[in-house]
C-alpha cells in the first residue's frame, strides 16, 4: 500500500514544509485538488457531501494544481504527485497537455494525473464550455493529451474537438498516467475504458469493493484487463492499520490521506508545527506498520 498527504486550503506558506515533511516521513506521493471558482449564485448539487450544496467552498484557497505541483516537486526528491481530480472538461486539451508534458520533465516523470468532470454546470459556464455532451468532451480530450505526449506530429478529429497536426517538445520519458474519477455507472465505465486507474471520493469498504469489481469486468469487456491499473481513494478506512488491510485486500494501491475536513466549513486553526506532528503520529501508527 501506498500513501498520499492530501493538501488543501492550506495557507500558502505551509505547502513546502508539510510536503517535505512528508517525503521526510515516508509518505509516497501528496496529492492536490482543483476549484477554479466559487459562483455567486449556484444551482448545481455537489455528489459527495451530505446536502449538496457548495458553501463549503466559500473562501477556501485553491492553488491552481499545475502552478502547485510545479513548486513542490522543485523543493522534493522521491515524492510522486497526483491530483484528485483536475476538473479535466472545463480547460482546452493542448494547453493542459502542454502544462502536464512540461510538468512531467522537470519533475523527473514523478506525476499521475486524476481527472474528472466537474459537478458544478457554473464552472463550464464561467469557461465557456458546453455543459451539453461533457463527457465526450473529456473522453476525445484525453485521447489528445495521450496522443500529444507521444512527442511525435498527432492529429485529431472528434465529434467534439480537433486539432491539426502538432507535435510537443520536451516531452516526458514516460507517458503521464491519467486515472478517471467518479462514482456513477459511466464515470466506471470511462475509467475502465480510457484509464490507466480510477479515483474513488471515499465509500464503505463493501461499495468501494463493489465499484472496483464493476470496474474489473468493465476492463475485461474491453480487453483492458492486463498491464498496470491503480486504483486511488480516500476515507476512514485509510487511519487504521486494519482498515488499510481491508482497502489493500479490496485492491486499493494508493490511500488518500488528510487531516482537516473542509466538507465540514470550519477554519483550521493548527499550527505547522501540529501539523507536522500528526504526519509523524500517522507514519508511526498507520505507514510503518502497513508497508
Amino acid at each position: 500500500m501506498k500513501f498520499s498527504l492530501a493538501l488543501a486550503s492550506e495557507p500558502n506558506d505551509h505547502y513546502v514544509p508539510l510536503a517535505q515533511a512528508a517525503e521526510e516521513l515516508g509518505f509516497d506521493a501528496v496529492t492536490i485538488p482543483d476549484s477554479i471558482c466559487y459562483p455567486k449564485e449556484c444551482d448545481s448539487k455537489y455528489p459527495y457531501n451530505a446536502d449538496g450544496s457548495n458553501d463549503f467552498l466559500n473562501g477556501v484557497p485553491f492553488i491552481d494544481p499545475f502552478i502547485q505541483l510545479a513548486r513542490l516537486s522543485a523543493v522534493t526528491t522521491k515524492l510522486h504527485f497526483t491530483t484528485a481530480v483536475v476538473k479535466l472538461a472545463v480547460r482546452q486539451p493542448v494547453v493542459v497537455a502542454k502544462m502536464l508534458s512540461s510538468l512531467a520533465v522537470i519533475s523527473d516523470n514523478r506525476i499521475s494525473l486524476g481527472v474528472g468532470l466537474s459537478p458544478w454546470k457554473e464552472d463550464f459556464e464561467a469557461t465557456q464550455i458546453p455543459w451539453e455532451r461533457r463527457g465526450k468532451r473529456m473522453d476525445q480530450m484525453i485521447d489528445i493529451i495521450n496522443g500529444l505526449m507521444t512527442g511525435e506530429f498527432f492529429s485529431y478529429q472528434g465529434s467534439e474537438l480537433s486539432i491539426p497536426e502538432i507535435k510537443l517538445c520536451p516531452v516526458p520519458t514516460i507517458r503521464v498516467p491519467i486515472l478517471l474519477g467518479g462514482h456513477g455507472p459511466a464515470a466506471l465505465k470511462r475509467a475502465a475504458r480510457a484509464g490507466d486507474g480510477w479515483v474513488a471520493a471515499g465509500a464503505e469498504i463493501e461499495e468501494l469493493t463493489r465499484m472496483i469489481n464493476v470496474i474489473g469486468e468493465h476492463r475485461k469487456e474491453y480487453g483492458r484487463d492486463t498491464g498496470k491499473f491503480e486504483i486511488h481513494t480516500t476515507g476512514i478506512d485509510a487511519y487504521s492499520p486494519e482498515g488499510v488491510a481491508k482497502l489493500n485486500s479490496a485492491g486499493v494501491d494508493l490511500c488518500y490521506v488528510g487531516f482537516h475536513n473542509i466538507y465540514e466549513g470550519k477554519p483550521d486553526i493548527r499550527t505547522l508545527d501540529q501539523k507536522i506532528t500528526q504526519l509523524g503520529q500517522y507514519a508511526d501508527y498507520v505507514i510503518k506498520p502497513s508497508k
